[in-house]
């Protein structure tokens, strides 16, 4: 079977001192399997974790590495024993192209808590837990990639394909807490962060039924998220407002994608409530007063991705909703610059590059 040339864009190593730089680089694809499909690329999310993968900042990067898991494309090849989807069909591809498929998690359908080995398979760097071995994965960076067709999600035909790639990253994992922890109608949820990750949280919450509160440090995001449909703006350095929301909010999701210190959430809880972390990866600023947790019977958990079957869900109920990611296309060529604009928060709120650009470079 003939490999398959592809263009990409990647980084050969970490220079965390002056920015990973992505250059062009040329892959091989292999040929698509019996239960495999082959998708020509049309459009990749840049995600903030594209960002901290290059840059090595979770110490785990295998080189080089092509980023990209928020991806829309058409599917040109299908394997022989391929059924859910033929030649011409619009599809997308998340955070996962593998799990162990056997481990109690991945036969209940959460197949983004795989407790195989080495736990589920990226779609680009290789294995969330790297094994020794250098296994690596390529990512949507590139104008074509071979996934397994049970890892592969169907478009639905209402949602615009060129805003749809974020869907599958920021989209699902803001709705697999809010379906995990039961937003129903009326239900009083914040989203801490108004970027990326929360700009999708506050127009799923919301479609849910829920009281939307946004909390962000800056008074210039107030118009953007009473625009997605935050029904208040609490501005986190107004210690009068944080004061009288204390006791608040039964759900509190915080997006934001570096440390910060915690405690002043908790406080925003009502008994029994739950704040969860979807953003960073890694310890908080300040250690979490469990004080404030226990006297109100509080919960402070986190949440990764989501399953294959909830990102069908979220696309199906973006759908449903008329809810798209609001982006910015660029150009394959301009991902360097995207990326600084990301370490200068200046993207509202998601980047898109149309692979079209990489396909047209020599």
């Amino acid at each position: 079977m003939e490999a398959i040339k592809t263009k990409a864009y990647g980084a050969k190593a970490s220079l965390i001192d002056s920015l990973s730089r992505l250059s062009r680089m040329d892959i091989e694809r292999k040929a698509p399997r019996e239960d495999e499909v082959l998708i020509d690329i049309l459009y990749c999310g840049v995600c903030h974790s594209d960002l901290h993968q290059v840059r090595n900042d979770w110490a785990n990067t295998i080189y080089p590495c092509i980023p990209g898991h928020e991806i829309v494309g058409r599917v040109t090849q299908a394997g022989s024993g391929v059924t859910k989807y033929k030649v011409g069909d619009v599809v997308g591809v998340g955070c996962m192209v593998d799990s162990c498929g056997q481990c109690t998690s991945c036969t209940g359908g959460d197949e983004q808590y795989c407790e195989g080995p080495v736990s589920w398979t990226a779609t680009y760097n290789g294995y969330m837990k790297p094994d020794g071995s250098g296994y690596n994965t390529f990512g949507g960076y590139s104008t074509s990639i071979v996934v397994k067709e049970s890892f592969v999600l169907r478009i639905p035909d209402k949602l615009d394909i060129s805003k749809a790639a974020p869907i599958m990253c920021a989209g699902v994992t803001t709705y697999s807490p809010l379906r995990h922890w039961n937003t129903q109608p009326g239900d009083k949820v914040a989203v801490v962060g108004i970027g990326g990750l929360g700009h999708m949280a506050i127009q799923l919450a919301k479609a849910m039924g829920a009281h939307v509160t946004a909390i962000t440090h800056s008074e210039d995001k107030r118009a953007a998220a009473e625009a997605l449909g935050a029904d208040e703006v609490l501005i986190e350095s107004d210690k009068k407002a944080m004061e009288a929301h204390q006791l608040a909010f039964k759900l509190i999701l915080s997006t934001i994608p570096d440390k910060f210190d915690i405690n002043p959430y908790v406080s925003l809880l009502q008994r029994d409530g739950a704040l969860v972390v979807v953003g960073v990866l890694g310890p908080f600023k300040s250690p979490t007063n469990n004080m404030e947790v226990a006297f109100h019977r509080r919960s402070v958990g986190a949440s990764i991705i989501g399953s294959i079957a909830e990102t069908q869900e979220v696309l199906d109920f973006c759908a449903e909703h008329a809810i798209a990611p609001e982006v910015e296309m660029i150009a394959m060529q301009d991902i360097n610059k995207a990326f600084s604009r990301m370490l200068d928060n200046d993207v509202k709120f998601r980047f898109v590059i149309d692979m079209q650009s990489l396909k047209d470079e020599s």
